[in-house]
């Protein structure tokens, strides 16, 4: 089965042909990192502007790339939420209208839980085996779940205030680092210290929930308290942002761990934009060494993981209508 994916949930404009739910015939993604980067963070009508502009191209490269036509495909799969409503609705009124001039069957995916089956994509080593523990870790979602052959899914732990993301990215501009913040923070923090600013680490009633709101506000107060006696320095910056990676990475860590250790599950998965820093995928090794990594190259929002989620849905009879199928920007289900 031929699946062409699409994803347009935020800043990056994405289309891949997937075969069977596991082979990556063609994955082709356009970023609007440059556009965004003036403003600091995403601004909403700019990025759903820019699908506009991309969304075609793109779609007509993954299939160019892949060898194929529409006419190969057998069915569409398109994100419909969560998301910026603006960039969703590009997608899926895209997916619509090919899917009702095909005549294509056409699935809307739950890009969170994408970011988990993603893991089915990977090139070496077993097939994830259910259930799935998953560690969902993105600008906009940082959650752990649990996941089922059936599809069904149980949300044991979640942010209760900022992603882990968005306080990368918060932390970042106040430093006067770029965006994305994950990466900029990084790439800095290798030449910090991490044990410089003792940055507090939430303690939560659930203790499978995050919390990132206290820590970017301990990072705020420190920042104006260097800053009272002059500008920061390269040093100081770099032990900031290594003290703040340090303690979102133990957030991340622990409560994962406990959740193993709470709901023992078959596969462990790790996905999502922040899934890709280098020191929460070494501690993460560390204490959980059969943790299954999602590939780097797909942990960002991606249309191959969108193809992947919608074949394990089309197994478990799950078909939208053409006419039927809507974004949501706050999208809970599948």
């Amino acid at each position: 089965m031929l699946i062409l994916g699409i994803e347009t949930s935020a800043d990056e404009t994405s289309a891949a042909v997937v075969e069977d739910g596991v082979k990556i015939r063609s994955n082709i993604t356009a970023s609007q990192i440059d556009i965004h980067t003036i403003y600091g963070g995403i601004v909403p009508e700019v990025s759903a502007r820019s699908h506009i502009g991309e969304i075609l191209p793109v779609i007509m490269g993954a299939l160019h790339q892949a060898d194929v036509t529409l006419a190969d495909i057998d069915l569409i799969a398109v994100t419909r939420g969560p998301g910026l409503i603006g960039s969703l609705l590009i997608g899926v009124m895209t997916a619509k209208t090919l899917a009702v001039v095909t005549g294509k069957p056409i699935i809307g995916v739950n890009h969170i839980i994408a970011h988990a089956l993603a893991a089915f994509l990977l090139e070496d080593g077993e097939s994830p085996r259910w259930p799935i523990l998953a560690l969902t870790v993105s600008g906009g979602h940082t959650a752990l779940t649990l996941y089922n052959k059936d599809l069904s899914f149980e949300v044991i732990g979640q942010t209760q205030d900022d992603a882990a993301g968005e306080a990368f990215d918060k932390v970042a501009k106040l430093l006067g680092l770029p965006y994305p913040g994950g990466p900029a923070i990084s790439q800095v923090a290798e030449s910090g210290d991490d044990r410089a600013f003792d940055f507090p680490i939430a303690r939560m009633q659930n203790p499978l929930d995050f919390s990132f709101s206290g820590l970017k506000t301990a990072v705020l107060r420190q920042v104006r308290e260097l800053e009272a006696t002059g500008p920061l320095s390269k040093r100081q910056i770099a032990d900031l942002a290594a003290s703040f990676e340090r303690a979102a990475v133990i957030s991340l860590v622990t409560a994962t761990k406990r959740a193993v250790e709470q709901y023992p599950p078959a596969t462990i998965v790790v996905g999502g934009g922040v899934a890709a820093n280098k020191r929460l995928r070494s501690e993460l090794k560390l204490v959980l060494p059969e943790a299954v990594f999602v590939p780097q190259a797909l942990c960002g929002d991606n249309a191959a993981m969108i193809a992947a989620a919608a074949f394990k849905m089309r197994q478990s009879g799950l078909v939208n209508s053409p006419i039927a199928l809507t974004a949501d920007s706050s999208l809970e289900s599948l």
